[in-house]
């Protein structure tokens, strides 16, 4: 026995110590300990680790602190039962205080209770209401019920069909604090089970739109409107406060408690947005003027709410004023909030002249939200809004947080609409923005300038003339920006602002300041040369470059080169962005101000910048070289030796792409045009080139990349067009190279590459030669050297449709053998030329390609298939249907090549298809075209995700049975195509049904457990309230694949597959724990423990959480 207590006793020194894996450890093993049966401690060593666990409540650790309530609450697991039947009477009591109490304790209970348990507290719950207790056991009893299905969550949802019709009965009992109990209870009964709760959406709807307008005492009648209209603010409070301030009316509590509820219900179920406009809205608006102040800020909330959710389905990127493309599809949601704009102005626009500074508040909020989800809605309304944003900024009784919410909600409105609609009012917005730029407080200082910067782009918006004079205005704003610009004792976030703010003005009103913008192009120089403000005055110096105003800059251009310069060799990525664009600017609008020498220090740091271990950095660099080739080609006298070099190296790059090698095109063809002396034609020719003819040896590292290849045959291109006296010369070198036998593979694939890229920009004509040499590539023994020739022959026929396309489908016709490369070239073809030219050529092409979609080769079917649906974009009307109706006929194979033409008609860009599309599925690129659909497709869906015993067969291998599973790639399209709704179809998913096929998942084939796992992670960061429904049903397959091993004798492979597939499934098990609810679920928390006590399930669950991070980037799925 005293082994044991030394045993404890040092466990528990253990637990005091400063480490905190000692402490785990010590209380993990005296957890351990204290299970065993034979162990029976004395009082002393009970009272010793009851206070220790006690004090590891509060441990500083969470892993210590997770272990000491797990302890504790499974402690007390077996006196669960007793607990329940010692806390159930007290709901009986006479003392309220007791009575709270017990609820509190039964809301502690609950999740962490047995489902019998569960199922006894409700059946009581629900009997004792049956037997229709006295008004107060009844509130007791309700109340309960309410906390109950708060901390129960979706465990309530079995009990719904006998508690609602119970709860619904007692809203009617005249009893205020008795009916907000029920709308609580409703309340708790939507957020938690939302689906559950579908068939009785719309009584509880009925329910609170009856009671939210429940105020017996107090008479809203038509008069009311009109007297208000006459009447002053300070009498309408005086009247407000004498007359209704009875203490004893408790029905503002109902109506509140119903306004919470349909809170609830318009954010757990955006399904039913549209039915929430035509029924909840009206009334929410109907209720803006009730009268108690808590209940209105209430209303104001749900209203955001639906707001917000309206807003919900598009991401929100920024704000967008009135006046941009307006010829996108409008959400359905959005049109019928923007017929409600008028009312909820109407009712709102008195409000904001009140002195309820809670009430202000809340209209803020409710017109931000507005300004976001509708931009523009709010143009006809601007002169109702301005005075309670005026009053909001003057009223001296206004607090600080008021001010800043009436200039937010300024910002968000000048961001949202035209500046035509704020310019009649200047003269009553700009004295009170003035004066909150010189208030004491840095944050309504900061705000203030946020919004004069829009005011100062109200005043004269550059990219439209308008007839407002903004002169009378300049000197007052000028002045108040000035003195917060010149202070150097302010917020850092002020500084950064007036900078910001000034720099607005100079680029807008620079012209309106005189002998005054010296001095403020000064202090932007002293700005720049301060390591805290240096990256805000480099984009404000940008903008006031690039100004239509022509800002002279003479003053400070010289210096600012110098410190710009300096700014490239800083090690901060944002600064030397910032600063190239800034010098590019000024290179390009101000060059006869800039002379040679003072660009040397750019010169001299652009050589480091110029590599490929940072992309944007060298196009952005390359960029600011195309400028100075244009504006100052004298600059670039050095740069042969420099620059070029680093220049070259990224040519040669397998990382070249996209921006960064339109970049490099641009700024070789100005090099070329410059007509500098060291830099000529051939010169940078023989440059491009050279790497292509000497190739590497084996044992070279530096092996040239495909990407390469068409990154030179793109900038030889462009040379030759900014040459074109060259290009002759060039084209006859270039066939030269490829019928030179004696050529170097790579120098051939790189002269057909440029031979192609020439002719795209039509510099070759309809040369036979040309012609010859691409079909003598085509016999070449080198796949490469094939490839490049039918890359080549598109490209021709890009820039030469009538002489290359009638050779190029002759060519398909007549040689089968080639028919791929030549299919590889008519791709081409259909995707870079403009519709206006395939036009004519279509019905040629439709028919070869329709002459070789049953092709048995799967390859050459695909290609067929991409052709198909990139022509159908040309003339989409007519073409669509045409492919539709092959569905119905042909081959298996000619129908199969059709649904996949209809793939590659989905782009990612808004094209005049999309209209057509609505019957095809397209969740990936375009989910609106199947948004709507869903209910039609997700069934054929989920049927797919079924295993099919039927396409399973058995496959004699010798003495050996395998079994080949005919269904398996259906199976994982489906899970696959499931996945990717999650991300784009979500709120039209039903979650739990979707839930019941990715359990089916979790145990099916390996590549399909392997999606479900990446499903289920997904699902947990998405909807974890649902996921914690079908938790105890998820658990299981989850433990049975963290806790098989495979057989002794098996192959390496397998060992290698079981262990990927453990590491997947514990990824997300490591989801699930991180949602705060999980471990409630007895279930899981047996699992959990399980992982922790089992040394290499604990493993693998660390290095899940800490080495990968979770579900990052490289566990996603990929669905390229």
């Amino acid at each position: 026995m005293s082994s044991v207590s030394y045993h404890i006793s040092n466990l528990l020194e253990k637990m005091t110590s400063t480490d905190k894996d000692f402490r785990f450890m010590a209380t993990n093993d005296l957890m351990l300990e204290l299970q065993k049966d034979s162990i029976k401690l004395d009082e002393d060593s009970e009272r010793k680790v009851v206070t220790m666990l006690l004090k590891l409540l509060e441990d500083k650790n969470g892993e210590v602190q997770n272990l000491a309530v797990k302890w504790l609450s499974g402690s007390l697991v077996s006196f669960h039962s007793s607990l329940l039947s010692s806390l159930l009477p007290q709901l009986t009591s006479s003392r309220m205080a007791v009575r709270k109490r017990s609820i509190l304790a039964l809301g502690h209970l609950v999740p962490c209770c047995s489902p019998a348990l569960f199922s006894q507290l409700t059946e009581h719950l629900l009997t004792e209401l049956a037997k229709g207790p006295p008004t107060s056991m009844t509130r007791t009893y309700i109340q309960c019920l309410a906390t109950v299905s708060r901390q129960g969550g979706h465990r309530v949802g079995e009990h719904l069909e006998k508690l609602i019709p119970m709860v619904v009965k007692f809203t009617s009992v005249e009893d205020d604090e008795l009916r907000e109990y029920c709308f609580q209870t409703f309340e708790a009964f939507i957020r938690r089970c939302p689906k559950e709760m579908s068939p009785h959406v719309a009584t509880v709807t009925q329910l609170c739109l009856k009671f939210m307008t429940f105020d017996p005492n107090y008479n809203y009648d038509d008069a009311e409107e009109e007297e208000e209209d006459s009447m002053d603010i300070d009498g309408f409070d005086e009247e407000s406060d004498d007359e209704y301030s009875d203490d004893d009316d408790m029905s503002w509590k109902v109506r509140r408690s119903s306004i919470k509820c349909l809170e609830a219900l318009i954010d757990s179920r955006r399904d039913l947005l549209l039915s929430f406009y035509s029924s909840i809205c009206p009334a929410l608006l109907a209720r803006f003027k009730e009268r108690e102040e808590n209940v209105r800020a209430d209303v104001f909330a749900a209203f955001s709410t639906l707001l917000r959710q309206t807003r919900g389905g598009t991401s929100h990127h920024a704000l967008i004023t009135a006046s941009s493309d307006t010829s996108k599809e409008e959400e359905p949601a959005v049109g019928m909030l923007k017929k409600q704009v008028p009312v909820i102005v109407k009712a709102l626009h008195r409000q904001l002249k009140e002195k309820s500074l809670k009430s202000r508040q809340g209209c803020f909020c409710l017109l931000t939200e507005l300004a976001h989800t509708a931009p523009g809605a709010l143009e006809q309304h601007i002169p109702a809004l301005i005075p309670g944003i005026v009053f909001s900024l003057t009223d001296k009784s206004t607090s600080s947080t008021m001010r800043i919410d009436a200039l937010s909600f300024f910002h968000v409105l000048l961001l949202s609409h035209p500046p035509q609609a704020f310019q009649p009012h200047m003269q009553v917005l700009l004295p009170p923005v003035v004066a909150c730029i010189e208030d004491s407080f840095y944050k309504i200082t900061s705000e203030a300038l946020l919004v004069t910067q829009q005011l100062v782009r109200v005043m004269r918006p550059l990219e439209q003339k308008g007839g407002f004079d903004p002169k009378p205005f300049v000197k007052e704003v000028f002045s108040a920006t000035l003195k917060r610009l010149k202070a150097t004792d302010i917020d850092q976030e002020v500084k950064e602002r007036a900078i910001s703010c000034m720099g607005h003005m100079v680029c807008h009103l620079g012209d309106h300041l005189g002998a005054e913008l010296k001095g403020v192009l000064a202090i932007f120089l002293e700005r720049l040369k301060n390591e805290i403000t240096r990256l805000t005055a480099v984009r404000t110096v940008t903008l006031i470059a690039a100004s239509q105003l022509k800002i002279d800059l003479s003053s400070i251009l010289p210096e600012s080169l110098s410190v710009l310069g300096s700014f490239l060799r800083k090690n901060q990525r944002a600064l030397k962005l910032g600063t190239l664009a800034c010098l590019t600017a000024l290179v390009t609008h101000h060059a006869a101000s800039i002379k040679p020498a003072a660009l040397e220090p750019v010169l001299n740091e652009l050589p480091a910048l110029v590599d490929e271990s940072d992309m944007h950095v060298s196009q952005v660099s390359v960029t600011l070289l195309t400028g100075m080739a244009k504006a100052c080609p004298s600059s670039l006298a050095k740069i042969s030796s420099s620059v070029l070099p680093g220049v070259f190296r990224l040519v040669h790059s397998p990382l070249l792409q996209g921006g960064a090698l339109a970049a490099i095109v641009a700024f070789l063809q100005a090099l070329v045009s410059s007509k500098t002396s060291n830099l000529s034609y051939s010169q940078l020719l023989k440059s491009l080139t050279e790497p292509f003819h000497h190739p590497p040896s084996s044992a070279d590292s530096s092996v040239l990349h495909r990407q390469s290849f068409h990154s030179v045959a793109r900038c030889v291109a462009a040379l030759s067009s900014a040459c074109p006296k060259e290009t002759p010369g060039t084209v006859s070198g270039l066939i030269q190279e490829v019928k030179n036998p004696g050529s170097p593979e790579s120098a051939r694939v790189l002269a057909l590459l440029c031979l192609g890229e020439v002719g795209r920009n039509g510099s070759l004509g309809g040369s036979k030669e040309v012609q010859g040499v691409i079909l003598e590539a085509f016999s070449s023994t080198s796949e490469e050297v094939k490839t490049a020739a039918s890359c080549a022959l598109g490209s021709m026929a890009v820039g030469n449709l009538n002489d290359f396309l009638p050779f190029l489908l002759k060519e398909i016709t007549s040689q089968p053998r080639r028919q791929y490369l030549l299919l590889h070239s008519l791709k081409e073809v259909i995707s870079a030329c403009p519709a206006s030219s395939l036009s004519a050529h279509v019905e040629s092409i439709w028919a070869l390609l329709f002459q070789n979609c049953e092709c048995q080769e799967e390859g050459t079917r695909n290609l067929v298939a991409e052709c198909l649906g990139k022509l159908t974009l040309v003339n989409p009307a007519q073409l669509l249907p045409r492919l539709k109706q092959q569905l119905k006929a042909g081959s298996p194979l000619a129908r199969s090549t059709v649904v996949t033409a209809v793939k590659f008609t989905i782009v990612d860009q808004p094209a005049p298809i999309d209209t057509l599309l609505k019957d095809c599925s397209a969740a990936h690129n375009k989910p609106s075209l199947i948004r709507g659909r869903l209910s039609t497709v997700l069934p054929y869906l989920y049927k797919e995700t079924q295993i099919r015993k039927d396409l399973i067969r058995e496959v004699e291998m010798g003495p050996f049975k395998h079994t080949v599973d005919d269904g398996l790639d259906v199976r994982k399209a489906a899970f696959e195509c499931m996945y990717t709704l999650l991300d784009s179809c979500l709120e039209g998913l039903d979650v739990l049904q979707f839930l019941d096929h990715v359990e089916e998942g979790l145990k099916d084939h390996y590549d399909i457990r392997m999606l479900t796992f990446l499903m289920l992670a997904r699902l947990v960061s998405l909807c974890p309230a649902a996921v914690l429904q079908r938790l105890d049903r998820l658990v299981e397959p989850l433990k049975a694949t963290c806790t098989t091993k495979v057989k002794a004798g098996s192959v390496k492979q397998e060992f290698e597959k079981q262990e990927e597939l453990r590491r997947s499934a514990m990824r997300a098990v490591a989801a699930l724990l991180a949602v705060p609810e999980v471990e409630r679920s007895p279930s899981m928390a047996d699992f959990a423990n399980q992982i922790r006590t089992n040394a290499d399930m604990a493993s693998i669950f660390q290095s899940v959480q800490g080495g990968e991070g979770g579900l990052g980037p490289a566990e996603s799925m990929d669905m390229s």
